[in-house]
């Protein structure tokens, strides 16, 4: 039997959305209102609403090819929306950049690893806090105290967030020798390095073998209770959905069929009809 995580209830917020209970007195983190993007002719995604609690583990699921990345690129604006609107802690990201939606709080990891393979360990976190570790260029030029102070307080930091996943004494390692699940984690270490208030996770368990899928898990509800923020992965792991997943989203081809629990979704006929193919009648 896989783990299982306490779900809390969930609630319905404004329009077609819910969120958990502990958080409905504040606004959702992320809100997204009948978002789409058409490729040419090809309607990829359609009419996608869904809201994200400030602490919620989301998760979004569907067969392969039913649009789920392509969400993920709309939110941090690696394609621009063809319709709809995307508010994150209530502003409109519609003029935003890529780099901007990253300042203003979304962070995310990719289904293929991309690291800075050739960097340190600790190099790729601390290019994760350039949000957060700041100086003025003449001071980096001629090394000034303010330049020592910076990397003194990014090495800190990248130590910090490298002991979430117990890496700390890997930092001087090379991030393209790392073992594959070791590369994921340090995925994860430097998209929380620049300081998210909603991390998005692509099938953060691809590759990992069952022990290790278990150890992520605890370390994803870890990641939200420490730093109090909204995380929503993509995910073909059930068991992890399922697991530690408060509301889950539902994509086929482009559309959400189905939002609800953990429970909910299991029970649901289009969802099963979705993975499964509809029963043929005797």
């Amino acid at each position: 039997m896989s783990k299982q995580y306490p779900k809390p209830k969930l609630v319905p917020v404004p329009s077609t959305n819910i969120i958990p209970e502990r958080d409905v007195d504040k606004s959702p983190i992320l809100e997204c209102r009948h978002l789409g993007i058409d490729f040419g002719g090809l309607s990829a995604v359609s009419d996608f609403n869904m809201a994200i609690g400030r602490t919620e583990i989301a998760g979004l699921i569907g067969p392969n090819g039913a649009g789920k990345t392509t969400v993920f690129n709309l939110l941090t604006k690696v394609y621009q929306p063809t319709r709809g609107t995307i508010l994150l802690d209530g502003k409109d990201t519609h003029s935003m950049t890529t780099a901007q939606v990253n300042r203003a709080g979304i962070a995310r990891t990719f289904q293929n690893i991309r690291l800075f393979s050739k960097l340190s360990v600790e190099d790729n976190v601390k290019i994760g806090l350039h949000n957060q570790a700041t100086y003025p260029m003449w001071s980096g030029i001629f090394r000034l105290p303010s330049y020592w102070h910076k990397e003194k307080v990014a090495h800190e930091m990248a130590l910090e967030l490298l002991s979430i996943f117990d890496m700390q004494d890997l930092a001087d390692h090379q991030a393209g020798s790392l073992p594959y699940g070791a590369q994921r984690r340090l995925e994860i270490v430097r998209a929380l390095a620049t300081g998210p208030s909603l991390l998005l996770l692509d099938e953060p368990a691809a590759g990992m073998n069952p022990s290790e899928t278990a150890e992520l898990m605890d370390n994803i509800v870890k990641i939200r209770d420490t730093f109090q923020i909204a995380i929503m992965l993509i995910e073909h792991d059930m068991n992890l959905v399922m697991g530690i997943c408060e509301g889950i989203c539902v994509l086929n081809f482009g559309k959400i069929i189905a939002k609800g629990t953990p429970a909910e979704i299991q029970a649901n006929p289009a969802v099963i009809e979705a993975y499964l193919g509809k029963k043929k009648e005797a």
